[in-house]
Formats: structure tokens, sequence, C-alpha cells
């Protein structure tokens, strides 16, 4: 039987997967500086070139940021900018505002075959269910519900949650060491139910925008599912294409 060709990839590619290794065991902390190019060069025996180029990878797909004079450190959801990489709800009226958060419950759950099957976790899994209300400028917007794997997030509670003043991606990462990188999304209309006409103070049936997503961490394992319920009356759902 023939045996497939050997696959090569460029050294910056190897350099780069070396280094979010390094990352994912936690070797710099989130927000910690990383060692400059020529130190890990030295211990990668490559050039700084190509220590740069893999940096440059990183940096794009927001592991890494770059500060003028001061050196390369880890990305962290604590900053501010921040959450406003994930927030795709924005105003009408262009203001840049993160929205209040209003925990509504926080409970343990087994996991759907739905949700199993999205976060690759077996059905029947214990998880968190997390349920909140977003508000921009005092009046209730979004209602989100976040499905997390309880094995990545033990001691989770109500206290906990709403004692922590960030945002919940910084939460996660904080508290549990859990980063957010990267998600994917996938949006529809409903119409509002009893409970969320309720919650958002619209009749029921209002059309409302669902935003499903899936939040991914180091490795590209999915770590969070969560559908946004928005009501766009005085907001809209704001991306870029590049």
């Amino acid at each position: 039987m023939k045996q497939a060709p050997p696959t090569f990839q460029p050294l910056y590619v190897q350099i780069k997967a070396l280094l979010e290794r390094a990352l994912e065991a936690g070797e710099w902390a989130p927000g910690a500086v990383i060692p400059s190019e020529t130190m890990l060069a030295a211990r990668f025996e490559v050039s700084q070139g190509t220590v740069r180029k893999a940096i440059g990878v990183l940096a794009a797909e927001n592991l890494l940021v770059r500060r003028q004079g001061k050196g390369t450190f880890v990305a962290t959801h604590t900053e501010e900018k921040s959450g406003f990489r994930f927030l795709r709800i924005r105003r009408n009226d262009g203001k840049a505002e993160y929205p209040a958060s209003h925990l509504i419950d926080l409970r343990r759950g087994k996991a759907s075959a739905d949700s199993a099957r999205l976060l690759r976790v077996k059905s029947g899994d214990p998880v968190f269910v997390l349920r909140r209300v977003l508000d921009f400028g005092g009046a209730p917007a979004i209602l989100d519900e976040i499905t997390l794997p309880a094995s990545l997030f033990k001691g989770l509670t109500r206290a906990r949650y709403t004692a922590y003043t960030g945002s919940t991606y910084g939460f996660f990462e904080t508290e549990f060491g859990v980063r957010m990188l990267r998600a994917e999304e996938r949006l529809h209309a409903v119409a509002a139910d009893a409970t969320t006409s309720e919650l958002l103070r619209v009749a029921p049936g209002t059309p409302l925008l669902a935003v499903d997503r899936v939040a991914f961490t180091y490795g590209d394992r999915p770590v969070e599912l969560r559908r946004g319920l928005c009501t766009t009356r005085d907001e809209h759902y704001w991306n870029t294409l590049a």
C-alpha cells in the first residue's frame, strides 16, 4: 500500500505551534509579557525573524498583543477594549457602551443531545446553565442563555459570578483559566415567548434576533454554547468583513 507523502510546515508555523502550546500550558499568564524575540529565538534555535513572524500570526489571532516599546503580552479579556471584540450588538446611536449584566439564574443540568454535540461532550454530562439580561442605557436588550461544561467550571456559583465586576469572558479566564479565543455564530429570527417577552419588556410574539454562538479555547476546543435573544429596537448586530 502506497504511503501518503510526509507533510512539511514552514518553520514559523512550527514555532507558532510551540508558542501556542506554551500559552495553553499556562507558561505565561494572561496579561504577562512573554520573553523577547531574541530569547525565544535562542530557546527554539531559530532566527529572530522566524520568531517575529510566528508572533505576528499569534497577534493577528488575538492571542498576543504587541505594545510599542514595552514588549509582547499575552492577550487577556480583563482589558476594557477586549470586551468589544466578542460584543456584536451595538447601539443604533453609535455610542460604544458595554451593556450592564443582570443574572436571572444559574443552575446545574445535563447536556442535551444538541448541546453535547456542539460542546463535544457526552449527552447527559453535567453542565452549568446561566441566564442573564443585558441592558443598554438601562433598557433590557438581550436575554442570554449560556451553557458550560461543568468539568471546566468547577465551583461556579451564583455568588461567585455576581461578585466579579468585569466581563463574563474575563470571569471565565480569571476564575477558571478558560480563555475564549474565537467564536462561531449563526443568526436567525424568532418570536418572543411569554417568559422572554416579560424579561425583555416586549409584547409576546415580537420578532427577536437569535444569535447562537459556540466559543472555542486552545486546540479549537468548544467550551461555551450561548443563545442571545435580542430586541434590536434600539440596537443592531454589527460585524466587519475583511
